[in-house]
């Protein structure tokens, strides 16, 4: 499904509140309000739009990221997702190419928390190699 610059114009304005109103979204597009909701339910039928989800804020999210990149032994992948699935820092793992396996998105209260979820990805059976990249400060977030 193709769309154009009013769609990206309305998918930058849920982006920043899924939760306006269709009114309010058409008086900030400039288009009527059934337009703009004629656009959205294309947007969903065509799967542009895939939900519409709950984004904590900053006093809820926890207050360390970090990116783990990791090398695994071959066939050793359904074990080693098995053991990331387990640990309760681990909030993503994608499959990745080149040097490096996985790359597994972790969050933390603490230091503390963090350098055992860490530990624990490392000592897992199967991880060949591990290097973290913990997250200093976000200087971009499209919401996606």
């Amino acid at each position: 499904m193709q769309t154009d610059e009013i769609d990206q114009q309305l998918l930058t304005q849920l982006r920043q509140n899924a939760r306006a109103p269709v009114t309010e979204l058409a008086r900030r597009i400039g288009l009527a309000r059934t337009t703009v909701q004629a656009r959205i339910e294309r947007m969903e039928a065509g799967g542009i739009i895939a939900g519409y989800t709950l984004r904590g804020s900053a006093a809820t999210r926890p207050p360390l990221r970090a990116t783990v990149l990791v090398s695994i032994e071959p066939r050793s992948g359904p074990a080693v997702l098995a053991r990331l699935k387990s640990l309760p820092g681990v909030e993503l793992v994608h499959t990745t190419s080149g040097r490096f396996d996985l790359l597994v998105q972790v969050t933390a209260r603490t230091t503390s928390d963090l350098d055992d979820t860490l530990d624990r990805i490392g000592e897992a059976r199967g991880v060949r190699s591990s290097e973290s990249l913990i997250h200093l400060a976000t200087k971009i977030d499209r919401g996606g």
